[in-house]
């Protein structure tokens, strides 16, 4: 009798074992930064939230670095499902949907309150736009305002004709067709290789990105424009959302908004750290001479209209809503 009650025993254990890896759910999320940048450092933190609030019941793998997919790449992983869910650079997507683009235009929206209040604006006609193309939206968070590196001063946009410049967006690439510089598409990834071999000489960017690349390394100015703040959004496969058990899914979308709030509050530290941090390394950080911000606010002003006619009246709608 008890060698009976030891082996129903132990059937029951293996069942309950065997239950709990059935019911256990694993996503892989690719994201294009360093483990150390402070997007990377939240996206952690919201896989460690899911896990905990869901029970176990969904683990989240992040891979840093575009070590699964480069950052171009990651959108359409996500969309096909070859990865559950992942990180953009919304700005990037812009030749598929103007709307992305939104924030990466310069000197729209040039500080963190017009920066999340043309995302309030944005959100529901991105939140629409995705799950068309079968993906949802978990939230987003902005970077630190874009400013000028160069290896040589820079005292008007004349200065920076025929340089070789980074850029990791059609936005970026737009602005260095318009004051005359060589664009060199390089994502985060492979930045300080391309600076080590002189392949860019200047490029527009963040703080943060300019400390995870050791920009001060290769380039000595840092022109702080502010350009504007664009976003980087955690995404998910409406598919393998849809699958998940309410409470699951609730768990997610409670961490995404917990996600949202700090990244949002931790990219203003890191926006004054990092400076600090360029500074610190003997880069030159400066505010931009009139003469610079005057040509960098017409080149924003000519890249606002071609995306006011490229966007047509989605486009005029968002901004007469960000406007008002």
């Amino acid at each position: 009798m008890k060698r009976r009650s030891f082996h129903l025993t132990l059937a029951t254990s293996v069942l309950a074992l065997s239950s709990a890896a059935l019911a256990q759910t694993k996503w892989d999320l690719p994201a294009a930064y360093p483990a150390t940048n402070f997007h990377t450092v939240n996206i952690s933190q919201f896989a460690a939230d899911v896990d905990k609030a869901s029970g176990g019941k969904l683990k989240i793998t992040v891979h840093a670095n575009a070590s699964l997919f480069k950052a171009p790449e990651i959108k359409r992983a996500v969309q096909g499902g070859q990865a559950q869910a992942g990180e953009i650079l919304l700005a990037n997507f812009s030749n598929e949907w103007p709307i992305y683009a939104a924030d990466g235009l310069p000197f729209l929206a040039d500080s963190y309150d017009e920066a999340l209040k043309l995302y309030r604006v944005q959100k529901p006609l991105m939140e629409k736009k995705l799950a068309e193309q079968g993906m949802v939206l978990l939230y987003s968070v902005a970077w630190p305002p874009q400013g000028i590196y160069s290896k040589k001063p820079l005292n008007s946009a004349a200065d920076l004709k025929g340089i070789k410049w980074r850029s990791y967006s059609p936005s970026t690439a737009r602005i260095a067709e318009l004051v005359g510089a060589q664009p060199v598409t390089v994502q985060a990834a492979e930045f300080s290789q391309a600076l080590a071999t002189g392949v860019v000489e200047s490029t527009m960017t963040s703080g943060a990105t300019g400390v995870d690349s050791k920009l001060f390394e290769h380039l000595k100015f840092y022109y702080d424009v502010q350009a504007w703040l664009p976003k980087n959004a955690v995404i998910a496969n409406k598919r393998a959302f849809d699958a998940l058990d309410k409470a699951t899914q609730d768990a997610v979308m409670k961490a995404a908004a917990d996600a949202e709030s700090r990244g949002w509050a931790e990219s203003r530290k890191v926006n004054e750290s990092t400076l600090a941090t360029l500074r610190a390394n003997g880069m030159t950080v400066t505010a931009p001479s009139a003469q610079l911000k005057a040509d960098m606010k017409k080149v924003g002003d000519t890249m606002l209209k071609e995306w006011l006619d490229r966007s047509g009246a989605e486009g005029k709608a968002l901004a007469d809503a960000y406007n008002r």
